[in-house]
């Protein structure tokens, strides 16, 4: 089928999706990118629409993946570049666009590792933070992580595509703070709550036990819960006028460390 005009009911529906209450509503959500789409069907998430512009259509991989789509059997769309300009997010649009049926991401849905790496993340705000947490902890195999009382959606299209993807390959749960602490202390897995000051240098503290990483806001911290259940507290040192990083950043410090360590450990 194609779609010529921006009123058609299709693109109206996709465009509401960029809204959370509607992504929630009704369990759908966009993702515009081919590396990410490729991922998120390799990881088994079900696609159900697909909108693709031709003319845009000239990457290697995105002519790939537009393939790969074809043969889904989703249904599937083509769009005019005035269209495709409608319904892309992207500043520069690879004319490939998917709506796709939310996973679900309950805490029995997380796996309980033995001497695991986890991340609990608390009411993070920024989907370009959520998505760079989500491909550092892609990159050193966390066994999962936790989104506790979330302000910003890990669907949110921002935080998919600043994880590249890679929020189809971390294990997901959201929860209540007070939900999370209950599960990691049933794993028997230690809280190490990020502090901006009066904790432990983080390459002091050992890391190469089911530990979990707690992260809070830049602005907050972490709640007063999670700090009273931490079995240490744990800072960056920073030498320079900035008494702190980012929160990405912070996350992306602590968790290659944990990971060399495990490195060692393992030898």
């Amino acid at each position: 089928m194609k779609i010529t005009s921006a009123a058609n009911p299709h693109v109206k529906d996709l465009v509401k999706l960029r809204r959370s209450h509607h992504r929630k509503a009704r369990d759908r959500f966009i993702i515009e990118n081919a590396r990410c789409i490729d991922r998120a069907m390799t990881a088994g998430v079900r696609i159900v629409e697909v909108f693709t512009c031709p003319p845009l259509l000239t990457d290697p991989l995105t002519r790939q993946v537009a393939g790969r789509l074809a043969a889904s059997g989703a249904a599937s769309y083509e769009v005019t570049e005035p269209v495709f300009a409608k319904l892309a997010y992207r500043h520069r649009p690879e004319g490939l666009l998917v709506v796709a049926e939310r996973p679900s991401h309950t805490l029995n849905d997380l796996p309980a590792v033995d001497n695991g790496l986890y991340i609990l993340a608390e009411s993070l705000e920024k989907p370009g933070n959520l998505g760079a947490i989500l491909r550092s902890a892609d990159a050193v195999r966390v066994a999962g992580l936790i989104l506790c009382d979330r302000r910003t959606d890990v669907y949110n299209p921002n935080a998919v595509t600043a994880s590249t993807g890679t929020v189809f390959t971390v294990p997901i749960a959201e929860a209540t703070t007070d939900e999370a602490l209950a599960w990691l202390g049933r794993q028997g897995v230690a809280v190490l709550a990020t502090v901006c000051e009066g904790g432990r240098p983080y390459t002091d503290v050992d890391l190469t036990g089911s530990v979990a990483l707690a992260l809070g806001t830049e602005h907050e911290g972490l709640s007063d819960a999670v700090q009273r259940a931490a079995t240490e507290r744990i800072t960056i040192p920073m030498t320079g006028t900035a008494d702190s990083l980012n929160v990405a950043a912070a996350a992306t410090v602590v968790l290659f460390e944990a990971a060399r360590q495990r490195r060692t450990h393992a030898r």
